[in-house]
This record gives structure tokens, C-alpha cells and sequence, in this order.
């Protein structure tokens, strides 16, 4: 039998030093990561043990959540809370490092609120001021953590077993009263329908929210007005980066893609590249990243998480993402899914947020319930729950805007649709055909009988013989009512139809 290797001073002095730079607690990974020699997770845990019996260093926790604090600070994890920063001078050790009381201090306002929360019924829940959004205590606490300075909070990397955890129709990010609720204000009556019916009948009004809400989440200071007058008739704001302008055109296509292709898309490579495609066009430093899977590090602001770097994990759990959203059955689970693990691993150079939006309403458009359009939603909260997940792997915050901003949405396009009335079936039957015939009579610059001989030719070669007379009315209707306000739905430039208009005698 062996001797047990004799454990070196300096090595157990390393892994003190280590903990002592986290008077918050630190992770094993993090002390792993931070040595200067290599050791295996096992024996790194002995050796935690070790100087834990020593009385150098505590622990809190089990499993993932185990925390290492030095001994004198454990009173100032975050599961303490103290009324100002004479009072965290007052109580510290002697020997506490002057940087140690600096984290501390700045850290005061979101560890007191993380005690109030803690001290709170379980129960208890209360609105945020000014938005209405109605957060649980776990929420709460996610929002207080992540708007502590950067300096207290801990760095960390992508985790790829928070994605692998995940079984579909087994694990639910969404309690099922939760799923339950949206989906009674998510129907719309339209079950026997294609898909993507309900998304064509609201589509001017949704083009609009959508397009603006998620560009205002990236930073876009076009103003609601702006941006329908922009996708609409096609003018821009003069003083406004061409960038800003880009991104709401970009949504634009990106929605009309989900329209068109509403039988079609689905959690797969094509649609998901395709939208990153559409989204960041003209907007990428490398054109040729517009699609593309990264091979290149990132960074995210305001953050201490550092995403995956290695392309071809990148792609390995890109495919992962995907192959789960499909198997998922109900499609607010699958929308939530993709709006967590999508920007978490950042599988694009940029627009991954975008991207995971868009995506976030494909289950939605396939299935006819109202779409998820971003109303209303305060940009510092999606962004703080977004930085639940990046750095805590966390969904409860982002869970609440979510099933918030759901809500909202599904408000407004009932409104909505009452005024618009059921949809018409020979409508949505030949939808493709009466677009395309329209589109092309004002591209080819067409006017008196020339119009006329163009439709008889499109529904004679085109449409069944018994609809044909009434394809031939509809594309005359469609024509008589076009206007500048409604050319985007056959995807017609403003000079365009200006020019076609002055043709009409």
C-alpha cells in the first residue's frame, strides 16, 4: 500500500488566497480556475475539506449552489444584511483586507434588499414601480444581485449542463397554471386554419410593434411614430445613424419571413440563420457573419459572464438548443426556451437577442395564437433578466417579463382583431396569388386594360376554374383600396406605387 502524498503548504495557502478574494462566496469551478497548477475536481475537493476543517475557510450550500467564504467574512455573504457602511466597519474583523471592506460597502443597498426578500412570506409579491410588472421573491432577488457593481459580482462561463438538464415535456420552465393562462388569452378562435393565418390577418399592426419594440430594446431611438412612417412610406429621420433605420427594416423582413414561411419555419438551422440573416443585414462589420455560427469570442456589457469561445461547442449545443425547442410540445414552453438559451449561448457574433425574440413567436405564429410583441416592456428590465441567466443560469426574473409582456400583447391584438372581424377563407386560401398578382401589375407599371388582361391571365393559368371570377374581383378590390399605407403588405416600394398611381387615368 502506498504513502498518501503529503499535501503542500504553499498549495492549501493558494486555495486560501483564492477564497479570500470573494468575501461573497466563491464557486469551486472559479477556485479551479484560478490555480496556478493543475488539479483534478476531486481532489480539489479534498482539499477544500481540508482547509475548511483547518478553520481557514466555510462553506454554504450543496452541489452547484456550494459556496467557499473565508472565515470572518461569512457574516458578510449575501445572505446578511446591514444598515450602512459604518456599520460594516463597525463589525469587521481586524484583519479584513481594505478591498474586502469596498465590495462590502458597495454591495450594501442589493444585500439588504436580498434580506428583505428572504424575510418576506413566501407568498409575497409586489409590483415594480412605474411598469406594472408583478415580480415573485425569487425574481426579486435575481433583479438585486444583478444590479450590484460589477466588482462584487462573481465572473462565470457558459455552463452547458443548465442546457443539458433540460428534458422536453419533462422539465418545464413554465408551471403548467402558467401555460395554461396564456395559452386561454393566447387563442384567437382560429384553430382549423393554416398556420400563420392569425399572423397575416394582424400583420400591419404587428409589423409596427414588433419591428419598434424590439429595436427600442437594443438602444433604437426612433420613436413609435417614426417607425411607422418608416415602414410604411419608407422615410427615415434626418440626425438619426442609417444603422437605427437599418435595424427596424431588417425586422421588417424578418417578420414577413415568418409570415410567408409560416408552414414551413421551425426550430431548424435554416430558419434560425435565416432570421439572423434578415436581422443583421448591412448591420455586421464581416458581411460574412451575417447567418454564420461565430468562430470568434464575445463579450457582453454589464456582464462578469464570459460566453463559450470553442466554435465547434458553439455549434454542438446550437444544434442541442434547437433539437429541444422542437421536441417541446406546448409552444409557450418553446417560446420561453428559446428566448433563455439562445442569447445565453450567443451562437452569432451579434443580434443574438434579435434573433431570440423572432424566434421566441415561431411556436406562436404555427400554431395561430397571438404574438409575442414586446409592449411595453422596459429595456433595464429585459436586459437585468437576461443577466439572471447569463450569470446565474436563473429564468424566474425573465420568466415574469415574459408572461408580462405575453399578457400585454395578447390585450392589444384582441382589441384588434374584434375591429377587424373573421378573416375571409378564399382570402387566406389564394393569399400568396392575389399578393404576388397585385405586387406585379404596379412593379410592371400597368394601367387601363392592360391591368385587366393581366389578372384574366393569372386566374386562368393560376386558380381552379370555379374561383376564378371570384380571384378576379378580389385582386380588382385589392388594387381600387391600395394606398400608401398599405403597400407594405405586398412588399412595394413608396416610389413604386407613386409612380403606378400617376399612370391611373
Amino acid at each position: 500500500m502506498g504513502v498518501p502524498k503529503e499535501i503542500s503548504k504553499e498549495e492549501l495557502d493558494e486555495i486560501v488566497a483564492i477564497v479570500r478574494r470573494y468575501p461573497r462566496g466563491v464557486n469551486i469551478q472559479r477556485i479551479k480556475e484560478g490555480l496556478a497548477f493543475v488539479l483534478p475536481v476531486r481532489t480539489l475537493q479534498r482539499r477544500m475539506t481540508r482547509v475548511e476543517e483547518e478553520g481557514w475557510i466555510n462553506s454554504r450550500g450543496t452541489g452547484r449552489g456550494k459556496r467557499y467564504i473565508p472565515v470572518g467574512l461569512e457574516k458578510y455573504s449575501h445572505t446578511e444584511s446591514y444598515s450602512s457602511k459604518d456599520e460594516v466597519i463597525r463589525k469587521a474583523p481586524e484583519n479584513i483586507e481594505a478591498k474586502h471592506l469596498n465590495y462590502l460597502s458597495s454591495d450594501l443597498d442589493a444585500n439588504n434588499s436580498l434580506s428583505k426578500l428572504r424575510d418576506a412570506p413566501e407568498n409575497s409579491r409586489e409590483p415594480i414601480e412605474n411598469n406594472g410588472i408583478i415580480l415573485c421573491n425569487e425574481a426579486r432577488e435575481i433583479r438585486a444581485l444583478v444590479r450590484s457593481p460589477i466588482s462584487a459580482r462573481i465572473p462565470v462561463g457558459y455552463d452547458a449542463s443548465f442546457l443539458m438538464s433540460y428534458q422536453p415535456n419533462r422539465t418545464y420552465y413554465l408551471p403548467l397554471e402558467t401555460r395554461q393562462k396564456l395559452a386561454e388569452i393566447g387563442k384567437v378562435g382560429i384553430t382549423d386554419l393554416p398556420a400563420g393565418t392569425y399572423l397575416r390577418q394582424i400583420m400591419d399592426r404587428l409589423m409596427i410593434d414588433l419591428a419598434w419594440n424590439s429595436s427600442r430594446l437594443e438602444g433604437n431611438t426612433y420613436s413609435l411614430l417614426e417607425a411607422q412612417r418608416l415602414l410604411e412610406l419608407g422615410e427615415s429621420v434626418d440626425g438619426k445613424a442609417t444603422q437605427e433605420a437599418q435595424m427596424i427594416l431588417n425586422h421588417k423582413a424578418s417578420i414577413e419571413m415568418l409570415a410567408d414561411q409560416a408552414e414551413e419555419i421551425g426550430f431548424n438551422r435554416y430558419t434560425i440563420c435565416s432570421l439572423h440573416a434578415l436581422l443583421s443585414d448591412d448591420l455586421m462589420s464581416d458581411p460574412a457573419a451575417c447567418g454564420r455560427l461565430r468562430d470568434r469570442p464575445v463579450g457582453i456589457s454589464r456582464s462578469v459572464f464570459h460566453p463559450l469561445e470553442v466554435p465547434q461547442r458553439i455549434e454542438e449545443y446550437f444544434l442541442t438548443i434547437l433539437s429541444k425547442a422542437e421536441e417541446i410540445k406546448d409552444p409557450f414552453e418553446a417560446s420561453f426556451f428559446v428566448m433563455v438559451h439562445l442569447p445565453y449561448l450567443q451562437p452569432f457574433e451579434d443580434v443574438n437577442k434579435r434573433v431570440s425574440r423572432l424566434a421566441a413567436n415561431i411556436p406562436l405564429v404555427k400554431h395561430n395564437l397571438c404574438p409575442l410583441s414586446f409592449v411595453d416592456i422596459e429595456t433595464d428590465d429585459y436586459l437585468s433578466a437576461l443577466l439572471g441567466v447569463y450569470e446565474q443560469q436563473r429564468i424566474e426574473y425573465l420568466r415574469d417579463v415574459f408572461v408580462w409582456s405575453y399578457t400585454r400583447s395578447a390585450q392589444r391584438y384582441s382589441a384588434i382583431r374584434q375591429s377587424l372581424g373573421e378573416p375571409d377563407p378564399f382570402r387566406i386560401k389564394y393569399r400568396n396569388q392575389i399578393k404576388l398578382t397585385v405586387r406585379e401589375i404596379v412593379q410592371s407599371q400597368l394601367a387601363g386594360e392592360a391591368i385587366q388582361r393581366w389578372i384574366s391571365d393569372t386566374a386562368n393559368t393560376q386558380i381552379p376554374e370555379p374561383d376564378q371570377k371570384q380571384f378576379r374581383r378580389t385582386v380588382e378590390i385589392e388594387l381600387r383600396c391600395l394606398h400608401e399605407g398599405s403597400i407594405a403588405r405586398f412588399r412595394l416600394r413608396p416610389t413604386e406605387f407613386l409612380n403606378w398611381k400617376n399612370k391611373q387615368v
